[in-house]
C-alpha cells in the first residue's frame, strides 16, 4: 500500500547542530541524510515524506526551514511537504513566518514538553498559532501525556487552525500505562480541530519487546477517539531506531491493521496526511 510518511527527520550534521541527540548513542554521531533514509525506508512502499524539523537551536531554525524546503524542491527527494521549527511565544513569530514563506512549507512546531507548561498558555503563543490556519498552515503539538489537557486548551484557543497531535501524545507504553492518558486523549479528539499521528509509539516501548500487542491498545484507543478520519501515520524515523527499525514499524502495523477495510488503511497511511497537509 502506498504510503506517506508525515513525520520524517533528517540529520544534517555538517550543516546544523543538534544537540539533544549527545545523550542518544545511537543517534549521536551517524549520519541521517535522505540517502540513509531511503535505505531504511526501502521495504515500506513509501512514496512520500513530510520532513518534520528536528529541534535545532533556535537561531538555526530559519536555516533548517529554508534548506529543506529547497530540497523539496527536487522531486527525487520525495519530500512532499515541510515542517518548520517556530517559536509562537516570540513577538518576531510573523516574522520567521514570512522569512520561510515556500510554496512546500506545510506547518509549524514548537516542542512543548522541553518548555514550561505555561508556554502554550500565554496569549501571544495562542494568537499566533490561531492565525496559522488563515495562513494555511498547520501546528504539530508535541506534548508529553501528562501535558494532553494543555493541549486541549489550546485547540480551545485556536479553533481555525488545524492541529496534529504528535506520537498518541506519548503514552508510557513501557510500562502499560493506559490511564489518565487514556481519558484525556478521549477529551482531546472533542475538537475536531485536532488530528492525531499515530508515530513514534515504537519508541516509547521497552526495548527488547516492541510487539504488536504491546503497541494494540495505544492504536485501537486513538482510532477509537479520532476515527478514521483524523488520524496519520509517521514514521519518526531516525528516532525509531532508539528501539525498532522503520521497517518493523511499518510491518508491526500493518500486523495491528490486517482486518481493517484497504479504505481504512489508505486514509491512514496516506489519504489523510494528503489532505491534513495540503500536500
Amino acid at each position: 500500500m502506498p504510503r506517506i510518511d508525515s513525520h520524517q527527520h533528517l540529520v544534517y550534521r555538517d550543516r546544523f547542530p543538534y544537540k539533544w541527540t549527545a545523550s542518544l548513542p545511537a543517534l549521536a554521531t551517524a549520519p541521517f541524510t535522505l540517502a540513509e533514509y531511503r535505505a531504511a525506508a526501502a521495504s515500506c512502499d513509501i512514496t512520500g515524506t513530510v520532513f518534520m524539523e528536528v529541534d535545532v537551536p533556535e537561531g538555526h531554525a530559519g536555516d533548517e526551514a529554508k534548506f529543506f524546503c529547497a530540497l523539496s524542491e527536487d522531486p527525487y527527494s520525495g519530500i512532499r511537504g515541510v515542517v518548520a521549527s517556530g517559536r509562537p511565544e516570540n513577538a518576531d513569530f510573523p516574522a520567521h513566518l514570512e522569512a520561510i514563506r515556500h510554496p512546500k512549507l506545510k506547518g509549524i512546531r514548537r516542542i512543548l514538553y522541553v518548555a514550561p507548561d505555561a508556554t502554550s498558555q500565554g496569549a501571544l503563543f495562542r494568537r499566533h498559532v490561531a492565525a496559522l490556519g488563515a495562513a494555511g498552515l498547520t501546528f504539530d503539538i508535541c506534548v508529553r501525556a501528562r501535558q494532553l489537557p494543555l493541549a486541549a486548551a489550546l485547540a480551545d484557543a485556536a479553533p481555525a487552525t488545524q492541529l496534529i497531535l504528535d506520537h498518541c501524545g506519548m503514552p508510557d507504553i513501557a510500562s502499560g500505562g493506559l490511564d489518565p492518558w487514556r481519558a484525556d486523549l478521549r477529551e482531546l479528539a472533542r475538537r475536531p480541530n485536532v488530528a492525531c499521528k499515530i508515530s513514534g509509539l515504537v519508541t516509547y516501548a521497552k526495548p527488547g519487546a516492541v510487539t504488536a500487542d504491546a503497541l494494540r491498545p495505544y492504536v485501537e484507543h486513538a482510532v477509537a477517539c479520532f476515527g478514521w478520519d483524523r488520524i496519520v501515520w509517521g514514521g519518526d524515523w531516525p528516532v525509531c531506531n532508539l528501539t525498532s527499525s522503520l521497517g518493523d514499524w511499518v510491518r508491526l502495523l500493518d500486523e495491528l491493521l490486517v482486518a481493517e477495510p484497504a479504505g481504512n488503511r489508505a486514509k491512514l497511511f496516506h489519504d489523510n496526511a494528503c489532505r491534513l497537509y495540503r500536500l
